[in-house]
Protein backbone atom coordinates (compact mmCIF):
# COMPACT_ATOMS: atom_id res chain seq x y z
CA UNK A 1 0.00 0.00 0.00
CA UNK A 2 1.18 3.05 -1.52
CA UNK A 3 2.17 6.02 1.22
CA UNK A 4 -0.23 8.35 -1.56
CA UNK A 5 -2.84 5.69 -1.12
CA UNK A 6 -2.70 6.01 2.65
CA UNK A 7 -2.66 9.92 2.77
CA UNK A 8 -5.87 10.12 0.09
CA UNK A 9 -8.27 7.36 1.68
CA UNK A 10 -7.50 9.36 5.04
CA UNK A 11 -8.36 12.72 3.78
CA UNK A 12 -11.28 11.31 2.30
CA UNK A 13 -10.65 11.73 -1.25
CA UNK A 14 -10.26 8.11 -2.25
CA UNK A 15 -12.64 5.07 -1.21
CA UNK A 16 -11.77 3.27 1.38
CA UNK A 17 -11.67 -0.70 1.02
CA UNK A 18 -13.94 -0.96 4.15
CA UNK A 19 -15.61 1.39 6.21
CA UNK A 20 -17.51 0.52 9.40
CA UNK A 21 -20.56 3.10 9.94
CA UNK A 22 -21.51 4.62 12.51
CA UNK A 23 -19.68 2.57 15.21
CA UNK A 24 -19.22 3.80 19.06
CA UNK A 25 -15.36 3.18 19.39
CA UNK A 26 -13.83 2.14 22.78
CA UNK A 27 -11.04 4.52 22.44
CA UNK A 28 -8.46 2.52 24.52
CA UNK A 29 -5.96 5.84 24.15
CA UNK A 30 -7.95 8.57 25.36
CA UNK A 31 -10.07 6.22 27.45
CA UNK A 32 -13.50 7.50 25.69
CA UNK A 33 -16.27 6.39 23.70
CA UNK A 34 -17.17 8.52 20.78
CA UNK A 35 -19.07 7.97 17.70
CA UNK A 36 -17.49 7.53 14.59
CA UNK A 37 -16.87 5.72 10.92
CA UNK A 38 -13.57 3.72 10.74
CA UNK A 39 -11.71 3.53 7.18
CA UNK A 40 -9.92 1.00 6.38
CA UNK A 41 -7.13 0.14 3.66
CA UNK A 42 -4.92 -3.22 3.17
CA UNK A 43 -5.75 -4.23 6.62
CA UNK A 44 -4.39 -1.25 8.34
CA UNK A 45 -6.80 1.44 10.17
CA UNK A 46 -6.35 4.96 8.11
CA UNK A 47 -9.28 6.83 9.19
CA UNK A 48 -11.43 7.64 11.92
CA UNK A 49 -14.22 10.50 11.53
CA UNK A 50 -17.54 11.41 9.93
CA UNK A 51 -18.33 10.83 6.07
CA UNK A 52 -15.93 8.03 4.92
CA UNK A 53 -17.08 6.54 2.16
CA UNK A 54 -15.64 2.77 1.24
CA UNK A 55 -15.87 0.62 -1.75
CA UNK A 56 -17.54 -1.78 0.88
CA UNK A 57 -19.35 -0.16 3.82
CA UNK A 58 -21.17 -2.03 7.00
CA UNK A 59 -23.37 0.38 9.25
CA UNK A 60 -23.51 -1.20 12.48
CA UNK A 61 -25.90 1.33 14.08
CA UNK A 62 -24.05 2.63 17.18
CA UNK A 63 -22.55 -0.68 18.17
CA UNK A 64 -19.30 -0.67 20.09
CA UNK A 65 -16.18 -1.59 18.40
CA UNK A 66 -13.10 -2.58 20.42
CA UNK A 67 -9.53 -3.69 19.42
CA UNK A 68 -9.31 -7.38 19.45
CA UNK A 69 -8.14 -9.33 22.70
CA UNK A 70 -4.54 -10.18 23.10
CA UNK A 71 -3.64 -13.42 25.29
CA UNK A 72 -0.41 -12.41 26.94
CA UNK A 73 0.93 -15.82 28.06
CA UNK A 74 -0.32 -18.83 27.16
CA UNK A 75 0.89 -22.53 27.44
CA UNK A 76 -1.16 -23.41 23.77
CA UNK A 77 -0.21 -27.15 25.00
CA UNK A 78 -2.43 -26.89 27.79
CA UNK A 79 -5.53 -26.67 25.41
CA UNK A 80 -4.53 -30.39 24.35
CA UNK A 81 -5.06 -29.41 20.59
CA UNK A 82 -3.40 -28.34 17.56
CA UNK A 83 -3.15 -24.80 17.18
CA UNK A 84 -5.71 -24.94 14.33
CA UNK A 85 -8.16 -26.25 16.37
CA UNK A 86 -6.93 -23.39 19.29
CA UNK A 87 -7.39 -20.94 17.07
CA UNK A 88 -10.86 -22.21 15.55
CA UNK A 89 -12.12 -22.25 19.01
CA UNK A 90 -10.76 -18.63 20.38
CA UNK A 91 -11.01 -16.54 17.38
CA UNK A 92 -15.15 -16.37 17.97
CA UNK A 93 -14.08 -15.03 21.22
CA UNK A 94 -12.29 -12.33 19.75
CA UNK A 95 -8.97 -13.56 20.42
CA UNK A 96 -6.74 -12.41 17.61
CA UNK A 97 -3.12 -12.67 19.20
CA UNK A 98 -1.36 -15.16 21.59
CA UNK A 99 1.89 -14.55 22.92
CA UNK A 100 3.06 -18.61 23.52
CA UNK A 101 5.30 -20.26 25.71
CA UNK A 102 5.68 -23.62 24.30
CA UNK A 103 7.05 -24.47 27.81
CA UNK A 104 5.79 -27.63 28.05
CA UNK A 105 6.27 -29.52 24.74
CA UNK A 106 9.95 -27.89 25.30
CA UNK A 107 10.68 -29.89 28.17
CA UNK A 108 9.64 -33.04 26.19
CA UNK A 109 11.47 -32.14 22.71
CA UNK A 110 13.49 -29.27 23.30
CA UNK A 111 14.07 -26.98 19.95
CA UNK A 112 12.09 -29.60 18.26
CA UNK A 113 9.39 -28.47 20.11
CA UNK A 114 9.74 -24.95 19.59
CA UNK A 115 10.12 -25.07 15.65
CA UNK A 116 6.63 -28.16 16.02
CA UNK A 117 4.69 -24.97 17.36
CA UNK A 118 6.16 -22.59 14.99
CA UNK A 119 5.30 -24.67 11.84
CA UNK A 120 2.15 -25.81 12.58
CA UNK A 121 0.60 -22.02 13.40
CA UNK A 122 1.53 -20.94 9.90
CA UNK A 123 -0.91 -19.83 7.90
CA UNK A 124 -3.66 -19.46 10.23
CA UNK A 125 -5.45 -16.21 10.71
CA UNK A 126 -4.38 -15.41 14.29
CA UNK A 127 -1.06 -14.17 15.25
CA UNK A 128 1.14 -16.34 17.55
CA UNK A 129 4.46 -14.63 19.16
CA UNK A 130 6.75 -16.83 21.28
CA UNK A 131 8.62 -16.29 23.75
CA UNK A 132 11.62 -18.80 24.24
CA UNK A 133 11.59 -20.85 27.51
CA UNK A 134 13.84 -20.08 30.29
CA UNK A 135 13.67 -23.14 32.58
CA UNK A 136 13.94 -26.42 30.57
CA UNK A 137 13.81 -27.72 33.18
CA UNK A 138 12.27 -25.79 35.44
CA UNK A 139 14.95 -26.92 38.14
CA UNK A 140 17.98 -29.45 38.35
CA UNK A 141 15.24 -31.80 40.65
CA UNK A 142 13.32 -33.41 38.23
CA UNK A 143 13.86 -35.23 34.41
CA UNK A 144 13.09 -33.78 31.73
CA UNK A 145 13.49 -34.61 27.66
CA UNK A 146 16.15 -31.63 27.14
CA UNK A 147 17.77 -29.27 28.75
CA UNK A 148 17.91 -25.70 26.98
CA UNK A 149 20.88 -23.39 27.76
CA UNK A 150 21.53 -19.85 26.31
CA UNK A 151 23.33 -21.14 23.45
CA UNK A 152 20.57 -22.92 22.38
CA UNK A 153 17.76 -20.00 22.68
CA UNK A 154 20.73 -17.81 20.68
CA UNK A 155 19.44 -19.93 17.62
CA UNK A 156 16.19 -18.82 17.81
CA UNK A 157 16.50 -15.26 19.58
CA UNK A 158 16.93 -13.04 16.81
CA UNK A 159 13.65 -14.62 14.52
CA UNK A 160 11.08 -11.76 14.21
CA UNK A 161 8.70 -14.32 15.86
CA UNK A 162 10.42 -14.35 19.17
CA UNK A 163 9.67 -11.53 21.60
CA UNK A 164 11.95 -12.58 24.45
CA UNK A 165 12.73 -15.00 27.17
CA UNK A 166 9.31 -16.36 29.04
CA UNK A 167 8.66 -16.98 32.46
CA UNK A 168 11.86 -16.66 35.03
CA UNK A 169 10.61 -19.61 37.56
CA UNK A 170 14.27 -20.07 38.78
CA UNK A 171 14.00 -16.89 40.72
CA UNK A 172 15.95 -18.28 43.17
CA UNK A 173 19.02 -18.84 40.53
CA UNK A 174 18.45 -15.41 39.37
CA UNK A 175 19.25 -14.33 43.02
CA UNK A 176 22.34 -16.39 43.78
CA UNK A 177 23.50 -15.75 40.66
CA UNK A 178 23.31 -18.71 38.68
CA UNK A 179 25.68 -18.66 35.34
CA UNK A 180 23.27 -20.49 33.30
CA UNK A 181 20.23 -18.45 34.26
CA UNK A 182 22.39 -15.31 34.18
CA UNK A 183 23.34 -15.84 30.36
CA UNK A 184 20.01 -15.91 29.70
CA UNK A 185 18.87 -12.97 31.19
CA UNK A 186 22.06 -11.22 29.07
CA UNK A 187 20.76 -12.94 26.03
CA UNK A 188 17.48 -10.74 26.30
CA UNK A 189 18.98 -7.71 26.95
CA UNK A 190 21.18 -7.69 24.52
CA UNK A 191 18.92 -7.86 21.89
CA UNK A 192 16.41 -5.42 24.09
CA UNK A 193 13.61 -8.58 24.04
CA UNK A 194 10.91 -8.78 26.94
CA UNK A 195 11.84 -11.24 29.91
CA UNK A 196 9.15 -12.51 31.52
CA UNK A 197 8.80 -13.48 35.33
CA UNK A 198 7.25 -16.51 38.00
CA UNK A 199 8.40 -15.30 41.30
CA UNK A 200 5.26 -16.33 43.59
CA UNK A 201 5.69 -14.69 47.45
CA UNK A 202 8.84 -12.80 45.80
CA UNK A 203 8.94 -9.76 48.15
CA UNK A 204 10.84 -6.56 49.34
CA UNK A 205 14.78 -6.91 48.33
CA UNK A 206 14.61 -9.78 46.93
CA UNK A 207 11.90 -8.75 44.68
CA UNK A 208 14.00 -5.28 43.73
CA UNK A 209 17.26 -8.19 43.26
CA UNK A 210 14.76 -10.38 40.57
CA UNK A 211 13.28 -7.17 39.03
CA UNK A 212 16.72 -5.37 38.67
CA UNK A 213 17.95 -8.28 36.76
CA UNK A 214 15.71 -7.54 33.55
CA UNK A 215 12.51 -9.36 34.73
CA UNK A 216 9.72 -7.00 33.81
CA UNK A 217 6.58 -9.13 34.44
CA UNK A 218 4.88 -11.72 36.87
CA UNK A 219 1.80 -14.13 36.48
CA UNK A 220 1.68 -15.15 40.06
CA UNK A 221 0.21 -12.50 42.07
CA UNK A 222 -2.95 -14.40 44.32
CA UNK A 223 -3.22 -11.26 46.54
CA UNK A 224 -3.63 -7.46 46.05
CA UNK A 225 -1.06 -6.92 48.59
CA UNK A 226 1.24 -9.01 46.28
CA UNK A 227 0.41 -7.22 42.99
CA UNK A 228 0.60 -3.72 44.43
CA UNK A 229 3.94 -4.10 45.30
CA UNK A 230 5.29 -5.48 42.20
CA UNK A 231 3.29 -2.51 40.44
CA UNK A 232 5.48 0.01 42.27
CA UNK A 233 7.93 -1.39 41.28
CA UNK A 234 7.55 -1.09 37.68
CA UNK A 235 6.66 -4.68 36.94
CA UNK A 236 3.55 -5.41 34.53
CA UNK A 237 0.91 -7.38 36.12
CA UNK A 238 -0.35 -10.60 34.16
CA UNK A 239 -3.41 -11.02 35.94
CA UNK A 240 -4.07 -14.97 35.46
CA UNK A 241 -7.51 -17.08 34.67
CA UNK A 242 -6.81 -20.40 33.77
CA UNK A 243 -8.24 -23.65 34.63
CA UNK A 244 -6.25 -24.86 37.77
CA UNK A 245 -5.04 -21.24 39.33
CA UNK A 246 -7.97 -18.77 39.17
CA UNK A 247 -6.40 -15.35 40.73
CA UNK A 248 -9.04 -12.95 38.38
CA UNK A 249 -11.48 -12.15 41.51
CA UNK A 250 -8.72 -11.77 43.71
CA UNK A 251 -6.83 -9.37 41.96
CA UNK A 252 -10.06 -7.27 41.20
CA UNK A 253 -9.49 -4.65 43.91
CA UNK A 254 -6.29 -3.99 41.61
CA UNK A 255 -8.83 -3.67 38.80
CA UNK A 256 -10.93 -1.00 40.95
CA UNK A 257 -8.43 1.11 42.45
CA UNK A 258 -5.07 1.20 41.18
CA UNK A 259 -3.69 2.56 38.27
CA UNK A 260 -4.30 -0.56 35.27
CA UNK A 261 -2.11 0.59 32.84
CA UNK A 262 0.78 -2.17 33.64
CA UNK A 263 -1.97 -4.65 34.05
CA UNK A 264 -2.45 -7.54 31.61
CA UNK A 265 -5.01 -10.17 30.90
CA UNK A 266 -3.57 -13.89 30.57
CA UNK A 267 -4.99 -17.40 30.12
CA UNK A 268 -1.94 -19.04 31.15
CA UNK A 269 -3.03 -23.00 31.47
CA UNK A 270 -6.84 -24.09 29.91
CA UNK A 271 -8.72 -27.29 29.25
CA UNK A 272 -10.61 -27.74 26.66
CA UNK A 273 -13.90 -26.90 28.53
CA UNK A 274 -12.62 -23.58 29.52
CA UNK A 275 -11.48 -22.08 26.15
CA UNK A 276 -14.73 -21.40 24.17
CA UNK A 277 -15.18 -18.38 26.28
CA UNK A 278 -11.72 -16.95 26.37
CA UNK A 279 -10.05 -13.33 27.18
CA UNK A 280 -13.31 -11.91 26.25
CA UNK A 281 -14.58 -13.83 29.51
CA UNK A 282 -11.74 -12.05 31.64
CA UNK A 283 -13.19 -8.68 30.62
CA UNK A 284 -16.55 -9.68 31.10
CA UNK A 285 -16.15 -10.87 34.87
CA UNK A 286 -14.26 -7.80 35.37
CA UNK A 287 -16.42 -5.57 33.99
CA UNK A 288 -19.44 -7.01 36.13
CA UNK A 289 -17.42 -6.44 39.30
CA UNK A 290 -17.43 -3.00 38.69
CA UNK A 291 -14.03 -2.24 36.74
CA UNK A 292 -14.28 0.37 34.23
CA UNK A 293 -15.29 -1.15 30.88
CA UNK A 294 -12.26 0.53 29.01
CA UNK A 295 -10.16 -0.37 31.67
CA UNK A 296 -11.03 -3.97 31.11
CA UNK A 297 -10.07 -3.84 27.48
CA UNK A 298 -7.24 -1.91 27.95
CA UNK A 299 -6.04 -5.45 30.32
CA UNK A 300 -6.93 -7.24 27.08
CA UNK A 301 -5.39 -5.03 24.49
CA UNK A 302 -3.32 -2.32 24.53
CA UNK A 303 -1.37 -2.90 27.72
CA UNK A 304 -0.76 -6.14 26.14
CA UNK A 305 0.63 -4.89 23.60
CA UNK A 306 2.51 -2.23 24.67
CA UNK A 307 4.56 -4.47 27.23
CA UNK A 308 5.60 -6.85 24.44
CA UNK A 309 6.61 -4.13 22.12
CA UNK A 310 4.17 -4.98 19.69
CA UNK A 311 3.54 -1.99 17.37
CA UNK A 312 0.41 -0.61 15.85
CA UNK A 313 -1.63 -3.24 17.83
CA UNK A 314 -4.28 -2.45 20.31
CA UNK A 315 -5.82 0.57 20.08
CA UNK A 316 -8.06 1.79 17.30
CA UNK A 317 -6.64 4.64 15.55
CA UNK A 318 -4.51 5.55 12.22
CA UNK A 319 -1.69 3.35 11.74
CA UNK A 320 -3.23 0.81 13.53
CA UNK A 321 -4.21 -2.91 12.47
CA UNK A 322 -7.65 -3.44 11.94
CA UNK A 323 -7.98 -6.69 14.63
CA UNK A 324 -11.07 -5.28 15.83
CA UNK A 325 -14.26 -6.60 17.47
CA UNK A 326 -18.06 -5.42 17.14
CA UNK A 327 -19.57 -5.70 20.10
CA UNK A 328 -23.74 -5.22 20.77
CA UNK A 329 -22.95 -4.20 24.10
CA UNK A 330 -20.31 -3.64 26.86
CA UNK A 331 -21.65 -6.25 29.19
CA UNK A 332 -21.58 -9.97 27.30
CA UNK A 333 -18.20 -9.05 24.81
CA UNK A 334 -19.45 -11.85 22.92
CA UNK A 335 -18.90 -10.10 19.41
CA UNK A 336 -21.16 -10.30 16.59
CA UNK A 337 -17.85 -9.74 14.01
CA UNK A 338 -14.25 -10.00 14.41
CA UNK A 339 -11.94 -8.55 12.37
CA UNK A 340 -8.22 -9.42 11.43
CA UNK A 341 -6.28 -7.29 9.15
CA UNK A 342 -9.49 -5.20 7.69
CA UNK A 343 -11.42 -8.89 7.13
CA UNK A 344 -14.14 -10.13 8.61
CA UNK A 345 -13.33 -13.87 10.08
CA UNK A 346 -16.45 -14.31 12.06
CA UNK A 347 -19.54 -13.47 11.90
CA UNK A 348 -22.62 -13.55 14.50
CA UNK A 349 -20.02 -15.23 16.62
CA UNK A 350 -19.69 -18.43 14.09
CA UNK A 351 -16.16 -18.66 12.37
CA UNK A 352 -16.87 -17.85 8.41
CA UNK A 353 -13.25 -18.04 6.97
CA UNK A 354 -12.06 -21.57 6.06
CA UNK A 355 -8.19 -22.20 7.76
CA UNK A 356 -6.26 -23.99 5.59
CA UNK A 357 -5.21 -27.80 5.56
CA UNK A 358 -1.44 -28.10 6.57
CA UNK A 359 -0.05 -31.37 7.28
CA UNK A 360 0.97 -31.53 10.92
CA UNK A 361 4.99 -31.87 11.32
CA UNK A 362 6.17 -35.47 12.32
CA UNK A 363 7.20 -35.80 15.60
CA UNK A 364 8.67 -39.17 17.14
CA UNK A 365 6.66 -41.14 20.64
CA UNK A 366 7.72 -39.62 23.75
CA UNK A 367 6.52 -42.42 26.45
CA UNK A 368 9.90 -44.25 27.19
CA UNK A 369 9.83 -45.75 30.43
CA UNK A 370 11.81 -48.61 32.22
CA UNK A 371 9.70 -51.48 32.65
CA UNK A 372 7.65 -51.14 35.01
CA UNK A 373 5.63 -53.48 37.76
CA UNK A 374 3.06 -53.40 40.16
CA UNK A 375 5.86 -53.71 42.89
CA UNK A 376 7.92 -50.15 41.61
CA UNK A 377 4.66 -48.69 43.11
CA UNK A 378 5.08 -49.94 47.04
CA UNK A 379 6.55 -47.90 49.68
CA UNK A 380 7.91 -49.34 52.49
CA UNK A 381 6.39 -47.70 55.62
CA UNK A 382 8.38 -46.10 58.55
CA UNK A 383 4.91 -45.16 60.28
CA UNK A 384 1.63 -44.89 59.48
CA UNK A 385 1.80 -41.16 59.65
CA UNK A 386 3.47 -39.39 56.48
CA UNK A 387 4.14 -35.71 55.28
CA UNK A 388 1.43 -35.40 52.62
CA UNK A 389 0.91 -33.19 49.91
CA UNK A 390 -2.78 -31.04 50.35
CA UNK A 391 -4.28 -29.50 47.76
CA UNK A 392 -5.69 -25.75 47.42
CA UNK A 393 -8.81 -26.07 45.13
CA UNK A 394 -7.74 -23.41 42.27
CA UNK A 395 -4.63 -22.91 43.01
CA UNK A 396 -1.04 -23.96 42.73
CA UNK A 397 -0.02 -23.78 45.62
CA UNK A 398 -0.12 -26.46 47.77
CA UNK A 399 0.47 -27.21 52.25
CA UNK A 400 2.63 -30.13 53.67
CA UNK A 401 0.77 -31.17 56.46
CA UNK A 402 0.96 -34.85 58.00
CA UNK A 403 -1.33 -37.56 57.74
CA UNK A 404 -2.73 -41.07 58.23
CA UNK A 405 -2.05 -43.86 55.64
CA UNK A 406 -2.57 -47.82 56.33
CA UNK A 407 0.05 -50.38 56.19
CA UNK A 408 0.04 -53.29 54.68
CA UNK A 409 2.72 -55.83 54.55
CA UNK A 410 5.20 -53.28 55.27
CA UNK A 411 4.04 -51.20 52.28
CA UNK A 412 2.49 -47.53 53.04
CA UNK A 413 -1.19 -47.99 51.27
CA UNK A 414 -3.63 -45.39 50.41
CA UNK A 415 -5.85 -44.72 53.12
CA UNK A 416 -9.32 -43.25 51.62
CA UNK A 417 -10.82 -42.66 55.11
CA UNK A 418 -8.34 -39.88 55.77
CA UNK A 419 -8.17 -39.03 51.99
CA UNK A 420 -4.69 -39.51 51.67
CA UNK A 421 -3.69 -41.07 48.54
CA UNK A 422 -0.81 -42.49 46.76
CA UNK A 423 0.96 -40.35 44.72
CA UNK A 424 4.01 -41.29 42.20
CA UNK A 425 5.58 -39.57 39.41
CA UNK A 426 7.31 -42.09 36.83
CA UNK A 427 10.06 -40.25 34.40
CA UNK A 428 9.21 -41.33 30.89
CA UNK A 429 11.71 -39.45 28.62
CA UNK A 430 14.95 -41.22 28.94
CA UNK A 431 13.85 -44.98 30.76
CA UNK A 432 15.80 -43.94 33.74
CA UNK A 433 13.49 -45.88 35.95
CA UNK A 434 13.37 -43.28 38.51
CA UNK A 435 9.98 -43.38 40.43
CA UNK A 436 9.33 -40.13 42.99
CA UNK A 437 6.39 -41.92 45.74
CA UNK A 438 5.00 -40.03 47.74
CA UNK A 439 0.95 -39.13 49.12
CA UNK A 440 -1.47 -36.17 48.43
CA UNK A 441 -4.57 -35.44 50.31
CA UNK A 442 -7.59 -33.66 48.30
CA UNK A 443 -8.50 -36.04 45.23
CA UNK A 444 -11.09 -37.75 47.42
CA UNK A 445 -10.87 -40.56 45.17
CA UNK A 446 -12.60 -44.12 46.77
CA UNK A 447 -11.33 -46.53 44.32
CA UNK A 448 -9.42 -46.66 41.39
CA UNK A 449 -6.45 -44.46 39.81
CA UNK A 450 -6.12 -41.56 37.16
CA UNK A 451 -3.07 -40.99 35.79
CA UNK A 452 -1.48 -38.25 32.86
CA UNK A 453 1.41 -37.49 30.59
CA UNK A 454 0.72 -34.14 31.44
CA UNK A 455 2.53 -33.08 34.37
CA UNK A 456 4.38 -29.55 35.03
CA UNK A 457 7.08 -28.96 33.83
CA UNK A 458 9.13 -31.83 32.83
CA UNK A 459 5.64 -33.83 31.55
CA UNK A 460 6.55 -37.06 33.21
CA UNK A 461 3.92 -39.42 33.88
CA UNK A 462 1.90 -38.80 37.00
CA UNK A 463 -0.49 -40.84 38.68
CA UNK A 464 -2.71 -41.16 41.52
CA UNK A 465 -4.65 -43.94 42.98
CA UNK A 466 -6.23 -46.23 46.38
CA UNK A 467 -4.53 -49.23 45.38
CA UNK A 468 -1.12 -49.84 43.15
CA UNK A 469 -2.91 -52.64 41.06
CA UNK A 470 -4.93 -49.67 39.58
CA UNK A 471 -1.70 -47.27 39.37
CA UNK A 472 -0.15 -50.01 37.68
CA UNK A 473 -2.91 -50.89 35.18
CA UNK A 474 -3.29 -46.73 34.69
CA UNK A 475 0.58 -46.31 33.97
CA UNK A 476 0.69 -49.36 31.49
CA UNK A 477 -2.29 -47.89 29.34
CA UNK A 478 -0.25 -44.70 29.31
CA UNK A 479 2.80 -46.37 27.56
CA UNK A 480 0.35 -48.02 25.52
CA UNK A 481 -1.49 -45.18 23.69
CA UNK A 482 2.00 -42.91 23.95
CA UNK A 483 0.88 -40.41 26.26
CA UNK A 484 -2.83 -38.99 27.36
CA UNK A 485 -4.92 -39.34 30.19
CA UNK A 486 -6.61 -42.79 31.88
CA UNK A 487 -9.38 -43.81 34.85
CA UNK A 488 -8.81 -47.10 35.92
CA UNK A 489 -11.34 -48.74 38.20
CA UNK A 490 -10.91 -52.24 39.39
CA UNK A 491 -8.58 -53.12 37.01
CA UNK A 492 -10.57 -51.98 34.11
CA UNK A 493 -9.71 -49.12 31.93
CA UNK A 494 -13.41 -46.85 32.40
CA UNK A 495 -12.27 -43.42 29.99
CA UNK A 496 -9.44 -42.87 28.39
CA UNK A 497 -7.97 -39.63 26.09
CA UNK A 498 -4.60 -40.40 24.04
CA UNK A 499 -2.45 -37.64 23.53
CA UNK A 500 -0.16 -38.88 20.98
CA UNK A 501 2.03 -35.21 20.52
CA UNK A 502 4.64 -35.36 22.67
CA UNK A 503 2.36 -36.75 25.12
CA UNK A 504 0.53 -33.08 25.36
CA UNK A 505 -1.75 -32.69 22.56
CA UNK A 506 -4.32 -34.84 20.71
CA UNK A 507 -4.38 -35.02 16.56
CA UNK A 508 -8.41 -34.97 16.92
CA UNK A 509 -10.78 -32.07 16.35
CA UNK A 510 -11.46 -29.82 19.59
CA UNK A 511 -14.97 -31.25 20.18
CA UNK A 512 -14.05 -34.50 20.54
CA UNK A 513 -11.51 -33.93 22.82
CA UNK A 514 -13.85 -31.39 24.97
CA UNK A 515 -16.17 -34.58 24.96
CA UNK A 516 -13.06 -36.80 26.12
CA UNK A 517 -12.28 -34.29 28.64
CA UNK A 518 -15.72 -34.64 30.39
CA UNK A 519 -15.96 -37.70 29.78
CA UNK A 520 -12.58 -38.27 32.11
CA UNK A 521 -13.86 -36.02 34.65
CA UNK A 522 -17.11 -37.50 35.18
CA UNK A 523 -15.17 -41.03 35.36
CA UNK A 524 -13.18 -39.79 38.23
CA UNK A 525 -16.10 -38.31 39.45
CA UNK A 526 -17.40 -41.77 39.66
CA UNK A 527 -14.74 -43.00 41.35
CA UNK A 528 -15.06 -40.27 44.31
CA UNK A 529 -12.95 -37.63 43.24
CA UNK A 530 -14.38 -34.00 44.55
CA UNK A 531 -11.70 -31.86 42.09
CA UNK A 532 -13.46 -29.86 39.84
CA UNK A 533 -10.91 -30.69 37.03
CA UNK A 534 -8.45 -33.44 38.97
CA UNK A 535 -6.50 -33.64 35.73
CA UNK A 536 -5.50 -29.87 36.12
CA UNK A 537 -4.83 -30.11 39.41
CA UNK A 538 -3.04 -33.53 39.27
CA UNK A 539 -0.93 -31.74 36.56
CA UNK A 540 0.86 -29.26 38.69
CA UNK A 541 0.95 -31.53 41.90
CA UNK A 542 4.83 -32.07 39.89
CA UNK A 543 5.62 -28.35 39.73
CA UNK A 544 8.70 -28.42 42.07
CA UNK A 545 8.97 -24.19 41.90
CA UNK A 546 5.40 -23.58 43.05
CA UNK A 547 4.78 -23.90 47.17
CA UNK A 548 5.28 -26.12 49.08
CA UNK A 549 5.56 -29.77 48.99
CA UNK A 550 5.35 -31.25 45.46
CA UNK A 551 6.69 -34.48 43.57
CA UNK A 552 8.95 -35.45 40.33
CA UNK A 553 10.30 -38.36 39.57
CA UNK A 554 13.11 -37.85 42.00
CA UNK A 555 11.23 -37.95 44.95
CA UNK A 556 9.05 -35.26 47.36
CA UNK A 557 10.43 -31.58 46.94
CA UNK A 558 9.73 -28.65 49.55
CA UNK A 559 10.15 -26.00 48.29
CA UNK A 560 10.95 -23.61 51.52
CA UNK A 561 13.97 -26.17 51.88
CA UNK A 562 14.46 -26.56 48.37
CA UNK A 563 15.65 -29.44 48.25
CA UNK A 564 14.23 -33.66 48.73
CA UNK A 565 12.50 -34.64 51.97
CA UNK A 566 12.06 -38.11 53.80
CA UNK A 567 8.11 -38.21 53.83
CA UNK A 568 8.32 -40.28 57.06
CA UNK A 569 10.69 -37.70 59.43
CA UNK A 570 8.82 -35.26 61.28
CA UNK A 571 10.58 -31.75 61.45
CA UNK A 572 10.67 -29.28 64.37
CA UNK A 573 8.72 -27.12 62.28
CA UNK A 574 6.02 -29.63 61.39
CA UNK A 575 5.30 -30.74 64.59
Amino acid sequence: MSQEKVINVARGLEKAELVIKNANIVNVLSEEIHKADIAIEDGIIVGIGENYSGHKEIDINGAYVTPSFIDGHVHLESAMVLPKEFAKTVLPAGTTTAIIDPHEISNVFGLHGISFMHEAIKNLPIDVYTMLPSCVPATPFETSGFDLNSYDLSLLIDKPWVLGIAEMMNFPGVLNLDKNVMAKLELAKQRDKRIDGHAPYLSNKDLCAYIASGVKSDHECTTPKEAIEKLRLGMYIMIREGTAAKDLNALIPVLKDCNTRKCIFVTDDRHPSDLKEHINGMVRRAVEAGVNPIKAIQCASLNTAEYFGLKNLGAIAPGYKADLLILPDLKTFKPNFVLKDGKIIVENGQLITTLEDSETPSMRGSVNVKWIEKEDFRIDAKSDEVLTIEVIPHQLVTKAIYSKVKVSDGNAISNTETDTLKICVIERHRATGNIGKGFVKGFNLKSGAIASTVAHDSHNMIVVGTNDLDMYIAAVELVKSQGGKVVVNNGEVISKLPLPIAGLMSDKEFNYVLEKCTELNNAAHSIGCTLEDPFMTMAFMSLPVIPELKVTDKGIFDTNKFNFVDIFEKTKTMI
